[in-house]
């Protein structure tokens, strides 16, 4: 069924909702595939029963989702329908909650993180584990080096270790959502290392723990290892919910590529 094959439905519902259904459902039916244009301005608005400034209204919501792209002269294309892509909105709720809303996105990580680590033991290559340890020696190095130690450096390290095992899991899906949150989630980890002693060496250590587990290729402890690591602060921003951060000055250096 099309979907302006039900005047009632199409009547309740904006003229916008009915682009934005009638292109999903063209995807979701394989009528469209990504990377392939849309059909011309004229001749799409007919076949979804909507007005050509409905339809531009529509295009317009889904190349905010992700979904299409307009290239100037060449028409509307569907976009490569990337998950990071996809999954980009889910930034704007992890963005808007409050300080004392942390700790909640932070219990959504650590279930995500627990699966994907398990996934990841048993699928990671050779070549990623070198990778992990790689990134640990470094944090070693920098952990040594204290008081002059790069605080913005460790937590990057931090940040790239937790993406390199999301994106070893083998669930591109999965790993979009960890790596969203984990970027939105860093102020509360960079607060936690300011502001509570000896929280970066327990970290790397429990870090360590995790890539142990990765090298026997144990799924189980693996997830118990990741579970217990990210609950560390996950507690700590529950217990500091009343808190601001913005006291402790707490302005990590980041670029959207590290998120």
């Amino acid at each position: 069924m099309t979907a302006d094959s039900d005047p009632v439905s199409a009547h309740l519902r904006s003229q916008t909702d009915v682009v934005i259904d009638g292109i999903k459902e063209m995807l979701t039916r394989g009528e469209l595939l990504p990377g392939e244009r849309l059909l011309v301005e004229k001749d799409l608005a007919a076949q979804l029963g909507v007005s050509r400034g409905s339809l531009r209204e529509g295009i317009r919501a889904l190349a905010a989702l992700g979904i299409v792209e307009t290239r100037q002269g060449d028409g509307t294309y569907v976009t490569a329908l990337d998950p990071r892509t996809l999954l980009g909105p889910l930034g704007f709720l992890a963005d808007l909650q409050q300080p004392a809303q942390a700790a909640d996105l932070l219990a959504v990580r650590r279930v995500l993180e627990a699966e994907s680590v398990a996934l990841a033991a048993v699928r990671l290559t050779d070549d990623q584990l070198a990778e992990l340890e790689d990134l640990l020696a470094g944090v070693d190095a920098m952990l040594s080096d204290d008081p002059s130690m790069d605080l913005d450096a460790v937590i990057l390290a931090d940040t790239a270790f937790h993406r390199t095992i999301a994106r070893a899991s083998g669930n591109p899906p999965l790993a979009a959502l960890i790596e969203t949150l984990g970027g939105r989630t860093l102020r509360a980890r960079v607060w936690r290392a300011i502001s509570q002693s000896g929280s970066l060496k327990e970290t790397q250590a429990e870090h360590r723990a995790i890539l142990k587990e990765l090298l026997s290729r144990n799924p189980d402890r693996a997830r118990i290892r990741m579970s217990a690591h990210l609950l560390g602060v996950e507690e700590f921003s529950a217990a500091h919910a009343n808190e601001d951060p913005q006291a402790f000055d707490v302005q990590p250096s980041t670029s959207p590529s590290d998120r």
